[in-house]
Parts: C-alpha cells; sequence; structure tokens
C-alpha cells in the first residue's frame, strides 16, 4: 500500500471523530527533510483557526509517534486550505460550483493541459466546467490538479456564508 494511503486511513477517523475532513495529505520539499503536510477544514464548514490546526498537530502528530508509519526525519505541518483552496474530492466540485478555478488534467484536452474555467458541478464520474462559453467534462481520475481562483465573487460569497451563520 502507499505510504500516503496507509496515512490517509490512519489519520482521517481520527479527524472526522474530532470534527474534521482530511482535505489533502502531502509529502513535499526537500527529500533529506520533507515535510507531511496534512491540510483539514472543519465538518460544520466553520472556518479553520490556528487553535484548530494546533490541536489537529497534537492530536495526528501523537498517533504518528505511536504507529510510526514514516521512516526518518519529516516535519509535519497542518494547515487550512484557505479560501483560494484546492479542489481535491468529488465533492469540492459540487461545493463550489459557480467559482472561478486553475485546472491542469493529465491528459491532453483540446491541445492542452492547464484550463481555467468555471466549475459546473460533479455528475460522477466527471466534473463538469464552463470553459469560454463552452462545458467541458473531465473525468474526475483525469484531474492532477484543481484550485480556486481568489475572486471578488469568491471573496463575497465565503463573506455572505459566514455572515449568515453568525
Amino acid at each position: 500500500m502507499e505510504l500516503i494511503q496507509k496515512l490517509e486511513q490512519l489519520v482521517e477517523p481520527a479527524l472526522q471523530q474530532a470534527g474534521y475532513a482530511l482535505v489533502r495529505l502531502l509529502f513535499q520539499g526537500d527529500p533529506s527533510n520533507p515535510t507531511l503536510q496534512v491540510m483539514v477544514e472543519r465538518i460544520d464548514q466553520v472556518p479553520t483557526t490556528v487553535d484548530d490546526c494546533e490541536r489537529i498537530s497534537q492530536q495526528v502528530s501523537a498517533l504518528l509517534d505511536v504507529e510510526d508509519p514514516i521512516s526518518g526525519h519529516y516535519t509535519l505541518e497542518v494547515t487550512s486550505p484557505g479560501i483560494d483552496r484546492p479542489l481535491v474530492r468529488p465533492e469540492d466540485f459540487t461545493r463550489f460550483k459557480g467559482q472561478l478555478c486553475k485546472l491542469e488534467t493529465r491528459s491532453m484536452i483540446d491541445g492542452r493541459k492547464r484550463f481555467k474555467a468555471t466549475v459546473l458541478g460533479y455528475e460522477k464520474p466527471n466534473v463538469l466546467f464552463d470553459f469560454n462559453g463552452q462545458t467541458m467534462s473531465v473525468p474526475f481520475d483525469d484531474i492532477l490538479k484543481a484550485k480556486l481562483i481568489l475572486t471578488d465573487e469568491l471573496v463575497a460569497s465565503f463573506l455572505r456564508k459566514h455572515k449568515e451563520e453568525n
């Protein structure tokens, strides 16, 4: 089993029990001193705070110390996805319907792999985008990277949502 999958299976249940969802787990940086980035968000979709990240860092660190799935030295980094967040799960493409994103695909679509497109939603197994007025259907598994673009509409949507919650 791949290390990232093993780590996800180890960490995700503990996060869910604490009220958080795992957004992404990455190993990055210098191979001699890698960083394990654990990106989390609150299940209730309230913005993730520094205190949340600290709490999760302590919990994940303790879990990794006991299970010891990673050989060698690494740095643990717990982050929130932020407003201009990566889109990594199918439900992200439903949740952020109508928002502009940068998209990179594994295979060529009309001679290119990189797009700026509006998210139209997820219809298993494809994600739908509006690209220059045309609907583009991309298999979810063909999406290499997708990230929201910080726009006035995204900020306004974020502020509206959190104003309604308070």
